[in-house]
C-alpha cells in the first residue's frame, strides 16, 4: 500500500461528529449553547469552505438556530438566496472590502457605510430597522468573489464591524488585515451590538477558544510544526 493510500484509509476511518461533521478530536459541539435572537442570519458560504478544519459555520448553526446557510458562488437575487420573500432594506451584508476600520469614527463599533466605505449619517436608523444580517464565509479572496458575483448585495445596506476583541484565530493563522475576524466572531459581535447583549459575544467565543486550543495541541496528521500556519486543509 502506498503512502497516499495509507493516509486516505486513515482519514476515511477517522471518527467524525454527525452534527458538525468535524473529526471528533476537533468537535466542539459540547461547548456550544443555543441562543435565541431577534436577528436572523444568512450565511453565503464559498463552495471550497465546507469541511475545512477551522470553519466556524457549524458553530454558528448550532449557536443560532435561526441561521440559514447557502453554499455556492452566486444566486440570482436576495429572495433566492434566503429562500423566502424579505425586504432587502431590512437586511444588511457584512463586508469590509477596502474599508480600514481604524479610520472610522471612534464613537461606535458597527457602521453602515456607502459604496466608498464612508460612514452614513443615519447609522442608528438603519441598524435599528434591521431584521437580519448576511455574512460571507470563506477566505479573504473567497469572500471577495462572493461579493462581486452577487450584484444584488449592493442593494442591501452594508455594515462594517470594528472588533472589540482580538481575533482568536490569530493564534493559529495570521489574519490578512487589521479588523479581520472569523465568520463566527464577526456574526457574534455584530448581533451583540445590534441587540445590546454582551453575553452573545461571550458565548460564541467559548467553542471557538476550545477549537483553537485543540488545533494547537493536536495538529492535523500529527504535524509538530510550531508557530502560525494555515489550518484551512480540507477533509477528504
Amino acid at each position: 500500500m502506498t503512502t497516499a493510500e495509507i493516509t486516505s484509509s486513515s482519514e476515511e476511518s477517522t471518527p467524525t461528529c454527525s452534527r458538525c461533521e468535524r473529526e471528533e478530536r476537533y468537535c466542539v459541539c459540547a461547548f456550544t449553547t443555543p441562543i435565541s435572537t431577534s436577528t436572523k442570519i444568512l450565511i453565503l458560504q464559498h463552495p471550497q469552505e465546507p469541511g475545512v478544519d477551522i470553519g466556524t459555520v457549524p458553530i454558528i448553526s448550532a449557536t443560532f438556530p435561526q441561521t440559514t446557510v447557502r453554499t455556492g458562488l452566486s444566486w440570482p437575487n436576495f429572495t433566492k438566496a434566503l429562500g423566502e420573500p424579505a425586504d432587502h432594506k431590512r437586511w444588511a451584508v457584512l463586508y469590509m472590502g477596502s474599508v480600514h476600520v481604524e479610520n472610522l469614527p471612534k464613537d461606535r463599533n458597527l457602521f453602515v457605510v456607502d459604496k466608498k466605505g464612508a460612514a452614513l449619517a443615519n447609522q442608528d436608523e438603519v441598524l435599528s430597522n434591521l431584521e437580519g444580517i448576511i455574512a460571507l464565509d470563506g477566505t479573504w479572496s473567497q469572500a471577495k468573489t462572493l461579493w462581486w458575483r452577487n450584484a444584488w448585495l449592493l442593494k442591501l445596506p452594508r455594515i462594517v464591524l470594528r472588533p472589540t476583541h482580538a481575533p482568536l484565530y490569530d493564534k493559529i493563522r495570521k489574519e490578512p488585515r487589521k479588523g479581520c475576524l472569523s465568520t463566527l466572531e464577526t456574526v457574534g459581535e455584530t448581533i451583540s451590538i445590534l441587540e445590546d447583549r454582551n453575553e452573545i459575544n461571550a458565548a460564541v467565543r467559548v467553542p471557538l477558544t476550545e477549537l483553537v486550543s485543540r488545533l494547537q495541541k493536536v495538529p492535523r496528521h500529527g504535524s509538530q510544526q510550531r508557530g502560525r500556519r494555515d489550518w484551512r486543509r480540507r477533509r477528504r
